[in-house]
């Protein structure tokens, strides 16, 4: 094999159909991670199939500068589900390029060069993505990255109050932390946020790039929270499956946004898909499915394994269970010897992410192969 990737599996997947995956033996998976949260629906879903079927039969592809009916659908839907005032948005191919652009954006509105972070943070690999990213293992080869990011403890107002000032483009925060460990805020803490960074006429940035499109059990994390930032950006599961970034705007952050841009922003097949993804999710109630079915496989796993492990926690369908120092091992036993496919979220926590729509009964097979694990 010629490629490298990071972190390969020894599992070679064939093919996908609803909550599971099938490797070339034919052994079927309860995918529990759906890729990094990238199928909210479930692998083939009927819906995302046919309308990128159709899309390619009228064209693959035309750049932005020339409009085109799936992205300028998809432009006004991703508006109009975003929290007001926010109704601006902003095509990319993938999480990183939307908090590169969210981040550019602020700059450029405000005059501003400071961006504050918290720390167990991540945003990304590209290289302002990857300045405003906490661990040093994914910053160390690559730097010196872009400057003036200042690092605050997650979950403190406090501090987050002591580092935004006059000086500051933006603060960005992942509303529940995703590889920092599944990390969900206190209540007020996002509430602070917006009052602060206003305060400062800073750009309050959510990064809803894991938490977006339902999987904490509202479209988007801010509903939950009800608040409304400045930027939203979203990825992972926007295209099921299919890459595709956004940047949510207001007004103000897009009036002066510089002239950064996409060569592949917003293609019709990719735009077809996530239009197809979007509608499907808010029209199938899909957040309710992982509000319900992830407060259900809380209980049932505390239940099952609190005594053993050291925390069980997050939103909706978005879960984090922390082992210790031996979650790779964990993982590895659930793939082979269970056919259930997790995440990990740093050394300690085994991170579920599956589609949107399981039930109680694969929650309840998570359930017992975790039991089996870690139990």
């Amino acid at each position: 094999m010629s490629g490298f990737v990071f972190n390969e599996k020894p599992i070679q997947i064939e093919r996908g159909d609803g909550a599971y995956v099938y490797d070339d033996s034919g052994t079927e998976y309860l995918d529990m991670g759906a890729s990094y949260a990238c199928v909210p629906l479930g692998h083939k879903h009927p819906a995302v199939q046919s309308a990128v079927s159709e899309q390619l039969e009228k064209i693959t592809y035309v750049q932005a500068s020339y409009p085109n009916a799936e992205r300028t659908a998809l432009y006004d839907l991703l508006a109009k589900t975003a929290p007001d005032p926010i109704d601006k948005t902003w095509l990319c191919n993938s999480g990183t390029e939307a908090n590169e652009a969210a981040l550019k954006f602020a700059r450029s509105a405000t005059g501003n060069s400071k961006i504050v972070a918290t720390m167990q943070g991540f945003h990304g690999r590209t290289m302002g993505a990857l300045a405003t990213t906490w661990k040093n293992k994914y910053k160390k080869p690559y730097e010196p990255l872009i400057g003036d990011v200042e690092f605050v403890p997650y979950d403190d107002s406090e501090a987050l109050a002591e580092a935004v000032d006059d000086d500051t483009a933006a603060f960005i925060v992942e509303p529940v932390q995703g590889e920092g460990g599944i990390n969900p805020t206190s209540d007020g803490y996002l509430e602070d946020a917006r009052e602060i960074t206003e305060d400062a006429r800073a750009a309050l940035i959510f990064d809803e790039v894991q938490t977006g499109m339902g999987r904490t059990g509202a479209l988007w994390n801010s509903q939950r929270a009800a608040v409304a930032p400045d930027m939203i950006t979203a990825a992972k599961g926007l295209g099921n499956g299919l890459p595709i970034g956004a940047t949510l705007c207001r007004d103000w952050i897009a009036e002066d946004y510089g002239s950064h841009a996409s060569t592949f922003s917003g293609g019709p097949v990719i735009s077809a898909a996530a239009g197809a993804t979007v509608s499907t999710i808010i029209e199938d109630s899909v957040p309710g499915n992982a509000a319900v079915i992830g407060d259900y496989l809380l209980t049932e796993l505390e239940a099952a394994i609190g005594d053993d492990v050291r925390d069980i926690r997050g939103e909706g369908l978005m879960i984090g269970v922390e082992v210790g120092r031996g979650a790779n091992a964990a993982l590895k036993k659930l793939a082979l010897n269970h056919q259930v496919l997790a995440l990990p979220a740093g050394r300690t926590v085994i991170r579920l992410l599956p589609p949107l729509t399981i039930d109680k009964d694969h929650a309840d097979a998570v359930v017992d192969a975790m039991a089996e694990v870690v139990g």
